[in-house]
């Protein structure tokens, strides 16, 4: 069994029809596009050669008139017998088969057709949404699988429905293109579906209509247990802080269009995020999702792991298959060192997983961008963080002042609060060694106690008396911390935030002092 799988299907097919391959399978969900791509082929190379269509319901139908054999029968076993008897110059396109595999008669007269059908015109071709080919087949069959719509298909696609319905069209030249590129790793059929929810939502065809394809992918996301599908709705404007990092990103927001390819840009690998816990790593994931107009998909690694031999690998490569299949896309591998940390107990199954996700890391070709995320550097193996597996690690330090005071006004903002009416200086100073995640909660922590108090509105005091009761990451596990800052002080990563001058308390209260915002009330 041959098996192929060059995304160009059409010149595939017409080289084994022009050869008189006997056997064909080919793997597809989408029986449709399929037939018509061999009745296509077949028009192109050998108009002479007729097209016949099998299914268990319609029997035989042609794609033209002619006098070629047509068998009425609906069972299997009656259709290649007559088959078997004609010599007729055709393309025998059968479909349902996949329900018969299991039948020993239907297995042994596909085999004996293909060897008889060296010495005549014939060509059978089974058109099959399964991935299990009977290995009975395997000397016999050519087996190939017929991607998913190509950039230009889904274009094409596009600019029919465009056109027959008569809509306005007010998609930019980079819209159309992450309107495409949103569409790609869907059927046909999907992405007709989804071209026609965002006709009939707006009427119209515009850039809001990115997010709406996007959205339509969930339902391909739920074909596995390791992959969870989300939203993006965090803006970098939702994010404080990490001015470096949100620097890279922008730079390369349209690093996935074909303009850089012509320009010759490579496509990202990704990045690493490491540093403490609450800083923002997950944020972040989200973030690039919503900057770039990708869908988010993370990797929930312990469901990869099954009980049975081999079953963990398949997940994994089935997990991998399908974020490949929606490209462009964001896999976001959230806390690596928890999810692969090697035990003696699993037979190796844990080491092979990783293996196996790392090759995929430094092989892969389609636009993954790889978000991974780590709280224990100690954890991760060398050979993930060198270079070729993601373009860049940045580390998440502790928030200096300026970031922790645009961190309370993103909050503050959620919450429908106004940052001018907060003393955000004075926070800024009194959550020194807070992260991102701990300064969030004593603003919650302070809107519980103004509600409670007969829900009035929420002041600058009761923030900083939230603050002074809890105990930050930093101190609590310090010696992690300063663990963690050690090793970015040796050069290992790329701070994601702007440098800022440590400054001494009395300096500090100087700055609040000139800087002061107006006192709440």
């Amino acid at each position: 069994m041959r098996e192929g799988r060059d995304p160009d299907f059409t010149e595939m097919l017409s080289v084994s029809l022009r050869a008189r391959v006997t056997l064909m399978v080919v793997i597809t969900s989408e029986e449709e596009r399929a037939v018509s791509r061999i009745q296509s082929v077949c028009m192109r190379w050998n108009p002479e050669r007729q097209c016949l269509v099998w299914n268990i319901v319609d029997g035989f139908s042609a794609d033209k008139t002619g006098n070629g054999f047509f068998s009425q029968s609906r069972d299997p076993i009656a259709v290649l017998e007559d088959v078997e008897k004609t010599d007729e110059n055709a393309v025998i396109v059968l479909l349902d088969f996949h329900e018969f595999w299991n039948n020993p008669q239907v297995k042994r007269m596909i085999r004996n057709l293909a060897q008889k059908s060296r010495y005549n015109r014939r060509t059978v071709v089974i058109v099959t949404p399964s991935q299990k080919v009977p290995d009975e087949f395997r000397d016999d069959a050519v087996v190939v699988h017929l991607p998913l719509p190509s950039a230009a298909e889904l274009s094409d696609e596009l600019e029919s429905l465009i056109h027959a319905s008569g809509v306005p069209c007010t998609l930019s030249r980079s819209g159309r293109e992450k309107l495409i590129q949103a569409a790609l790793g869907m059927t046909l059929n999907g992405a007709r579906r989804s071209f026609s929810k965002a006709i009939v939502s707006h009427g119209s065809i515009d850039d809001r209509d990115i997010d709406l394809v996007v959205a339509e992918k969930r339902d391909i996301i739920r074909r596995t247990d390791a992959l969870e599908f989300y939203s993006s709705i965090e803006s970098a404007e939702n994010v404080g802080g990490l001015s470096v990092l949100k620097d890279w990103l922008r730079l390369r927001e349209r690093a996935f269009t074909e303009e850089a390819r012509s320009y010759g840009l490579p496509v990202p690998k990704g990045i690493a995020l490491i540093g403490i816990p609450g800083t923002g790593k997950s944020l972040t994931a989200k973030m690039i999702a919503d900057l770039w107009h990708l869908p988010l998909l993370r990797l929930d690694a312990g469901a990869l792991f099954g009980s049975l031999v081999g079953e963990s690998e398949e997940r994994t490569r089935r997990a991998l298959t399908i974020a490949e299949t929606i490209a462009p896309c964001i896999l976001w591998i959230d806390e690596m060192e928890k999810a692969f940390s090697f035990g003696t107990g699993d037979s190796g199954t844990s080491q092979r997983v990783f293996a196996h996700l790392l090759t995929w890391m430094q092989e892969k070709t389609a636009p993954c961008f790889v978000v991974a995320t780590a709280n224990d550097i100690s954890a991760l193996p060398t050979e993930l963080l060198r270079k070729g597996r993601f373009d860049e690690i940045f580390f998440l330090d502790l928030p200096n002042r300026d970031e922790r005071k645009e961190i309370f006004s993103v909050h503050l903002k959620k919450r429908t609060c106004v940052p001018s009416d907060f003393n955000l200086n004075l926070l800024a100073y009194e959550s020194e060694g807070f992260v991102g995640a701990e300064i969030e909660q004593s603003i919650t922590d302070a809107m519980y106690v103004a509600f409670n108090d007969q829900m009035r509105a929420v002041t600058t005091d009761d923030i900083l008396r939230c603050l002074r009761k809890q105990v930050p990451i930093s101190v609590s596990q310090r010696e992690t911390v300063n663990g963690l800052r050690d090793w970015l002080s040796q050069g290992r990563a790329i701070s994601a935030s702007s440098g800022q001058k440590p400054q001494s308390g009395t300096e500090q209260k100087k700055v609040i002092a000139l800087e002061a915002a107006p006192e709440s009330p």
